[in-house]
């Protein structure tokens, strides 16, 4: 195991835009786990992508990302679970951020890998709207928090054991 500064050793990092519709669902989901208020799991939530999410996950043992993803393959509010081995047969391609997060954390292990996570998990939400500005998610999407919730959770205590 890295070096580990922080107290807790569980990062949620809900990634997207509040006022994108859609793109909120990883803020939302990451902030229901932060109302929990569970041990040695710090949440946050963030407009960022790419190398910028570094700097929020290093020290943590276990890192798990929840976003809005955009495939058109899947109904909107379908929760997937990902680890870093299942971006490497090009899902990444599917990211709703323009950005290759998959690739950043391979940098980020590159560069130091001593702070980063020994695990990175993903939760990614399939999203239907993505480009309206609005403060509200669409229904379908806005109905799968509690089960992107129950992902997490799911995860934390996967990772736990």
């Amino acid at each position: 195991m890295g070096l580990n500064d922080r107290d807790s050793e569980i990062a949620i990092v809900g990634l997207g835009s509040p006022i994108m519709s859609d793109d909120a669902v990883g803020l939302r989901v990451s902030q229901a786990i932060e109302d929990m208020h569970l041990d040695c799991v710090d949440c946050y939530q963030e407009a960022v992508g790419g190398l910028d999410i570094l700097p929020v996950i290093h020290g943590y043992r276990f890192a798990i990302i929840v976003d809005a993803i955009q495939t058109g393959s899947y109904s909107p509010g379908t929760v997937m679970i990902f680890s870093e081995e299942d971006f490497e047969s090009g899902i990444n391609e599917a990211s709703s951020h323009d950005v290759n997060l998959p690739t950043a954390i391979r940098i980020g292990r590159q560069m130091d890998p001593s702070i980063m996570p020994e695990k990175i998990m993903y939760i990614a939400i399939e999203v239907e709207d993505i480009k309206t500005v609005s403060e509200t998610m669409t229904p379908a999407v806005e109905a799968s928090v509690d089960s992107a919730k129950n992902a997490v959770m799911h995860l934390i205590g996967q990772l736990r054991s």
